[in-house]
């Protein structure tokens, strides 16, 4: 009887353990045309209410228990795929994707939100997929990274003709921008009339606005991740454009069919070619290249090696030359171990550069930043229910400050070279996806961070260690005078070091498949500061290190939203509202007058203080039918402080709170398109920002005869109102259907009703009257254009 006992033990234990039994599916989903992997899919199980979504190579893994299961593949812009597969042991699937349409690369503001993602953890997060998005206007006819990203809720600008944007309440140089893994250090062509992203050549974007994962660090506001396409290996391409100001072109096409391939991409602008026929010997204008070359070893090992390279030139007559610009390259490697473990190393190089050439002076200016990055991620798909990321990084930095030196013999100018800085930041995470129930997901994760300030040719030594004093009877704020200079300092040395680790967390929480709440929690900390005293960064800002004097700037962010997906009159929409409190220390400020240009000594004008911005988002989506736009709306604050050191001083603004140059209390975007018939399709988006922050004179003062303005607390008042509405109609001509060559029209209306918006307001005193006024300046009115893209 007892041996009978134990036969059922052991037939029960071993049934369970049958039925209990999983086997993983995995593999990579690429586009049936070109071979390029894709970003993002999701592949859905119907049956289990659940699914999985390829990681930022094309590459999937999701283990479930034995039985049959049908998949469906879905893709934005491509036909959706369906299999049976009986699951009774691991198996490799490949899934190659065709598209809908035959037409025009573009890159798009718009993701449709599967249902599968309510589910997940991840928040703050805009996807931008190479798709659609010539339907909305920019200025001059260019289809713009960066102009599009402006009309999502919490993303603004400093204004037109301004470079780099604000997320969230945050500044520019607060933003990672990565380039295929690569660090870009100014985003902007022509002071931002353009970004350096060339769209042909973009193959998947995401704005990680809060909830960042452990993966990335270095900035305290957002990640902007961008990753070039890889060539098509099954035939050769084309495609491009030719504007107003400026075109471009891509070549790719495969070196060994199926297995290798190529992509290179330009453009340049040339809008200063047609200058001299108006008798101007100014010129600006920018060219970039981008390239990359992948090689597929086998069916688990592939290369790439990505580049770019993008220069800007600005000159006045012969007396002033500009150039500026960024350079990056990027050797991958992805190996697949297994079934359930993935794996990404990387060498990466980025470098900016700054150029100035003064000939009326007599000398040549430059300086910049590089860095080297040595990086390497693991994906771990353990089970259905558990994902691990992991990884470490290092960079090696170095800060060229500025160089100067004669451009001539008969230049009076004694070259000088401003003492280099040089630090290596190391970084290490961990990154875990876990289900805990089929309605409730958590993803959290430690990044761990050590930043070395390496010696350097000559370091200033200051009493009490302060290189900015007070003087309690003016009542301002003086850079200090060095007691002592160390002019012994070796690239070896430790000069300041710094260690921090940075926890993350988000939760999402599933009512159904249509709705779900999220929150997260963040902690970010950003070692490098971009010196400028401008609303907006210039190529001339100069990137520095933390050190002795200056500390890192720490974030720590609390996010909260709601997420809906609904059907109305046979339509899809989506809800996304999320509410947010940022608060950020070491926050840097100036003293009153300082001096960033060409100072050897930046700490003497450095004070550190806090920042604060709270708000929230709404964005209403519809994702369907001949009619498809987004409703957009924020609402927030940003303001910042620096309160005195101890209690003798007053600090920055007497201790108080003032609104940063960024603060837009009200944010609306509207965009929407139409699809009126095959060839043609009209776009449209109306914008509308409270002004931005400034300073106005309250009162004046005469002394000897010469006027001299009052001014009140920093920021205190604001720019007037900025709105515009922006329009085009996009032409496709039917008769390319069945040809090679395809082609389409593009034409725009920039700012339709020709709102002047002010960049800028100043006050003088009239030289007729003597009365003092204000002159508003202007960037731009209404612009019309027209461009014309094709491909074959």
């Amino acid at each position: 009887m007892k041996k009978n006992w134990l036969l059922l033990l052991f037939c029960g234990c071993f049934l369970i353990s049958q039925a209990q039994q999983k086997y993983t599916l995995s593999g990579t989903i690429t586009d049936a045309a070109s071979n390029e992997t894709l970003i993002g899919v999701s592949l859905l199980f119907p049956e289990i209410s659940d699914g999985v979504v390829t990681n930022s190579y094309g590459f999937y893994s999701i283990t479930l228990p034995q039985g049959t299961y049908t998949v469906e593949v879905r893709y934005l812009g491509y036909s959706t795929v369906s299999k049976t597969f009986t699951l009774n042991q691991d198996i490799r699937e490949n899934f190659e994707l065709l598209e809908v349409l035959e037409s025009l690369d573009e890159v798009i503001i718009e993701e449709k939100v599967e249902r599968v993602r309510i589910r997940k953890p991840q928040m703050s997060v805009n996807a931008l997929t190479a798709e659609t998005i010539k339907d909305i206007p920019v200025v001059l006819g260019e289809a713009d990274v960066i102009k599009a990203i402006l009309l999502l809720p919490g993303v603004t600008s400093a204004g037109e003709g301004a470079s780099g944007f604000n997320v969230r309440g945050g500044a520019a140089d607060q933003n990672l921008i990565l380039l295929d893994e690569a660090t870009i250090f100014n985003s902007s062509h022509l002071f931002g009339f353009f970004s350096v992203f060339n769209p042909d050549a973009i193959k998947d974007l995401k704005l990680y606005k809060g909830g960042i994962p452990a993966r990335y660090g270095g900035r305290v506001s957002s990640v902007l991740d961008i990753y070039q396409k890889e060539g098509n290996s099954k035939k050769f391409k084309v495609n491009g454009g030719i504007g107003a100001v400026s075109s471009r072109l891509l070549v790719e096409g495969p070196i060994v069919k199926d297995k290798a391939a190529f992509l290179l991409g330009g453009r340049a602008s040339y809008a200063h070619l047609f200058l001299p026929l108006f008798n101007i010997d100014n010129s600006a204008y920018f060219y970039d290249l981008n390239t990359k070359i992948n090689y597929n070893i086998n069916d688990n090992n592939s290369l790439y090696l990505s580049g770019y390279f993008g220069r800007d030139l600005f000159s006045v007559q012969e007396s002033f030359k500009n150039v500026y610009g960024n350079a990056v390259g990027n050797l991958r490697w992805n190996h697949i171990f297994s079934d359930k473990l993935f794996s990404n190393a990387s060498l990466i190089y980025s470098d900016y550069y700054y150029g100035l050439d003064l000939d009326f002076v007599g000398f040549e200016w430059n300086s910049g930043i590089s860095n080297i990055n040595v990086k390497y991620d693991l994906t771990h798909y353990l089970n259905d229910k558990l994902k691990i990321y992991s990884g470490i990084n290092n960079l090696y930095y170095t800060f060229n400050p500025g160089r100067i030196k004669p451009n001539g013999p008969d230049s009076g100018i004694v070259e000088e070279q401003l003492t280099k800085k040089y630090a290596n930041e190391f970084a290490a995470y961990v990154d875990i996806e876990q289900k805990l129930s089929k309605n409730f997901t958590i993803e959290y994760g430690l990044r761990y961070s050590n930043f070395i300030r390496l010696g350097q040719d000559e370091i200033n030594e200051y009493r009490d260690n302060l290189a900015v004093t007070f003087d309690p009877t003016l009542l301002i704020y003086q850079s200090a005078d060095p007691i002592d200079v160390n002019r012994n300092g070796k690239r070896s040395d430790n000069l300041a070091t710094f260690n921090y680790f940075e926890p993350r967390v988000a939760g999402s929480y599933a009512f159904n498949d249509d709705s779900s709440i999220k929150g997260s929690y963040t902690r970010l900390v950003q070692y490098l500061h971009l010196l400028s005293n401008t609303s907006s960064p210039t190529p001339l800002d100069i990137w520095t290190p933390s050190g002795p004097f200056v500390k890192p700037q720490q974030l720590d962010q609390y996010a909260l939203g709601y997420f809906k997906n609904f059907s109305f009159r046979e339509s899809e929409y989506t809800i996304e509202s999320e509410v947010f409190f940022k608060d950020i220390k070491g926050r840097i400020d100036y003293i009153d007058g300082a001096q960033l240009i060409a100072n050897n000594a930046i700490e003497q004008v450095i004070l550190q203080g806090e920042g604060r911005a709270y708000g929230l988002e709404f964005l209403l989506r519809k994702n369907e039918g001949k009619l498809k736009g987004f409703l957009a709306y924020t609402l927030s604050k940003s303001e910042q402080r620096t309160p005195g050191r101890n209690e003798n001083e007053l600090g920055i603004n007497r201790g108080k709170w003032y609104n940063t140059p960024y603060d837009k209390t009200h944010d609306i975007s509207i965009n929407a398109s139409y699809e009126i018939s095959k060839k043609w399709k009209l776009g449209s988006n109306f914008l509308f920002q409270t002004g931005q922050p400034t300073n106005f004179p309250i009162g004046q003062f005469e002394f000897q005869g010469i006027i001299t303005p009052i001014y009140g607390p920093r920021n205190k008042q604001r720019l007037p109102s900025y709105h515009r509405l922006d329009l085009s109609a996009t032409l496709t001509p039917q008769k390319n259907k069945n040809r090679k060559w395809q082609s389409e029209w593009v034409f725009s209306m920039y700012n339709i009703y020709n709102r002047r918006n002010a960049a800028s307001i100043n006050f003088r005193q009239n030289e007729n009257t003597g009365a003092n006024e204000a002159v508003r300046t202007s960037i731009f009115g209404i612009i019309p254009s027209v461009t014309y893209n094709f491909k074959f």
